[in-house]
């Protein structure tokens, strides 16, 4: 049976705070598919770029400058609305016969890691589009719907992770969208298929976070202690993520904000404090007026 949306079902601001993890149960959806996302292992990850090439490609994403910035070897920076999938290329300094020996040569060791919209379980940026252009599918994942956006840009600081953006001479706002038309033909997205290593595997949410837990287990019993996940944790700012990371370093080293919170946590709380204030101010109002004596001619005041 396929997957069917309540109609005029809406996850009120702030319900999502409550632990659960069926994004798409919680938003009106009935029968649907499990949770789908990606886990990327920066660990074997060479930097190819092929999972940025496939996307552009699939998408139909236009270029982005194509230029080097002087600084590494990456040309697209990071994540905008013209680059859905970005390498980071990260060169580190390390003493000779030091680290872990992964990505180290010569006493330099390159960290390199694929970024792409999380997915968040309690997603800010569906929670300020006035319009519905973001829009939760029934796989878990967060997409615009480009038709409905009217480059209102409220989303960009939404966003606890920098990851959607206005593309220039649109307005409008582009994100990744984990290739949802090829998930709704059973097919994986495109990065993921193009990706020689495996570093970005796709697959059940649930069974992702098994395999990545696994594999730190791994890595630690092979003297790789940095390792560690990132965005995998349920109970985080954002209630986990639905692309997260296996990474050698600190998040920070990778551009990424090391404890990030849905920033539309406290908008409940708000709404009731401005609500009571507001109540205040009218009762107060009221008071003034039923207090008044009424004006009788001829009496001075």
């Amino acid at each position: 049976m396929a997957p069917q949306l309540i109609a005029g079902a809406r996850l009120p601001v702030g319900a999502p705070f409550i632990g659960s993890q069926d994004a798409a149960g919680d938003t009106g959806y009935t029968d649907h598919p499990p949770r789908m996302g990606f886990f990327t292992d920066t660990s074997i990850c060479i930097g190819c770029k092929a999972c940025e090439v496939a996307c552009k490609e699939w998408n139909a994403v236009p270029e982005d400058g194509q230029r080097l910035t002087g600084m590494s070897f990456d040309n697209s920076v990071g994540l905008s609305a013209d680059t859905w999938r970005h390498v980071a290329f990260i060169e580190q300094s390390v003493s000779t016969g030091s680290g872990t020996g992964i990505g180290t040569d010569a006493g330099v060791r390159w960290l390199m890691a694929s970024d792409v919209c999380k997915h968040c379980t309690n997603a800010a940026c569906l929670d300020v589009c006035p319009t519905g252009a973001l829009l939760r599918t029934e796989f878990g994942t967060v997409v615009v719907q480009p038709d409905v956006c009217n480059g209102c840009g409220y989303c960009v600081p939404a966003c606890p992770y920098g990851v959607i953006d206005q593309r220039e001479g649109d307005g409008r706002a582009w994100k990744c969208t984990m290739c949802y038309d090829r998930l709704g033909n059973g097919q994986e997205p495109a990065c993921a298929k193009a990706c020689p290593t495996e570093s970005i595997q796709f697959g059940p949410l649930d069974e992702l976070r098994e395999r990545a837990a696994r594999r730190v287990t791994q890595l630690h019993g092979a003297g790789v202690g940095e390792a560690r996940l990132y965005g995998a944790d349920p109970d985080d700012g954002v209630g986990g993520d639905g692309a997260f990371f296996l990474l050698l370093d600190e998040p920070e080293t990778y551009g990424l904000p090391p404890d990030p919170v849905v920033t539309t946590r406290d908008l409940p709380a708000m709404w009731r404090t401005a609500g009571l204030a507001a109540l205040t101010l009218l009762a107060g109002v009221a008071a003034g007026f039923l207090g008044r004596r009424p004006f009788q001619p001829g009496r001075s005041r």
